[in-house]
């Protein structure tokens, strides 16, 4: 087990620095210059000069390449060329809207659709199943965006039962701020529900055919216990693997949504931040995601083994 968890280890540090080294050079082909847009148009070519000398864009590629990594390392991810304040600062205060908003998503998707495919897959070609199927389909075919704008017409416009956008901040209470995560986290979580229940079913549906299940079955041992002990554990692994690949989409991948409800998340803040070639922005968050997709896909490997006893053996 120490040398399986020494190599999902290893691996975990080198796709980060691979990624460093994908998102520093993908960012310095992007046309435009962020000296150019902070002064303006009209700037002299003198202050354009003295600019990029304060920011270090005259400082050779590989040399600002290892600045930039030696800064991440100290947890230093530079200023903003936008608004002057370390990139440190504007990213804690954008995740505290986004974490939250992905963790109730994941939350609600999960208990949607864990039961869910159950059901269905008790149920195998049964009316129950086929609708149950369908209902995911359309929310896999759905947009989210499409399914936000929806739910704000009818729980805010209409019934007035939530806001319709902003986010108040946690000073102002837990309840308003939660209050405003609601309609984003329901639009997050439908979809990835619909597509977590059909990956549940066709696991179940694998292991409900196995010797084992049919010999509990036959021993007279209780539906749910069979169902939600021996057969949904031995399901898990491609669960697991789904949850934790929604889990990072949640968390990077909430530009729309963000911009749907007016949230002041991470998903906006890079928006903006490359609008305005705020590049040292983007490069920051960017390689905090790929930090959190790598430590929750290691999170998730581990947790294999913790699921099936028989892959620490083998590994």
């Amino acid at each position: 087990m120490t040398a399986y968890i020494t190599k999902r280890l290893l691996i975990a540090l080198v796709t980060i620095l691979v990624a460093s080294v994908i998102v520093f050079s993908m960012l310095e082909i992007v046309p435009g210059d962020p000296a150019r847009v902070m002064l303006g148009m009209n700037a002299t070519p003198e202050a354009l000069q003295a600019l990029r000398d304060q920011m270090g864009l005259d400082q050779p590629l590989l040399v600002r390449y290892f600045d930039w990594i030696g800064q991440l390392l100290v947890f230093d991810f530079g200023r903003s060329y936008t608004y002057n304040i370390p990139v440190r600062d504007l990213i804690a205060e954008r995740v505290v809207v986004s974490l939250p908003l992905a963790i109730m998503a994941l939350a609600l998707s999960t208990l949607i659709a864990i039961p869910v495919g159950i059901f269905s897959a008790e149920r195998r070609g049964r009316m129950a199943d086929t609708l149950s199927m369908g209902a995911a389909q359309i929310g896999v075919a759905v947009p989210n965006f499409w399914f936000a704008l929806l739910l704000v017409y009818v729980f805010a416009v209409w019934l007035r039962l939530v806001p319709a956008g902003g986010f108040p901040g946690w000073g102002a209470g837990a309840w308003p701020a939660l209050k405003a995560l609601i309609l984003p986290a329901i639009s997050l979580a439908l979809p990835q529900a619909a597509i977590l229940s059909r990956v549940t079913r066709s696991a179940m549906l694998d292991v409900l055919g196995e010797d084992y299940i049919r010999t509990a079955r036959a021993k007279g041992m209780p539906r749910n216990v069979v169902l939600w002990h021996h057969a949904l554990r031995n399901a898990l692994i491609p669960v697991l693997t789904i949850l934790g690949l929604q889990f990072a989409f949640l968390l990077a991948g909430t530009i729309i949504i963000e911009n749907v409800f007016y949230l002041p998340g991470l998903g906006r803040l890079v928006f903006q931040a490359i609008t305005q070639r705020d590049l040292i922005v983007v490069e920051g968050v960017v390689m905090l995601l790929v930090a959190v997709v790598v430590l929750v896909n290691l999170l998730v490997d581990l947790s294999y083994a913790v699921v099936d006893p028989r892959l620490r053996t083998s590994r």
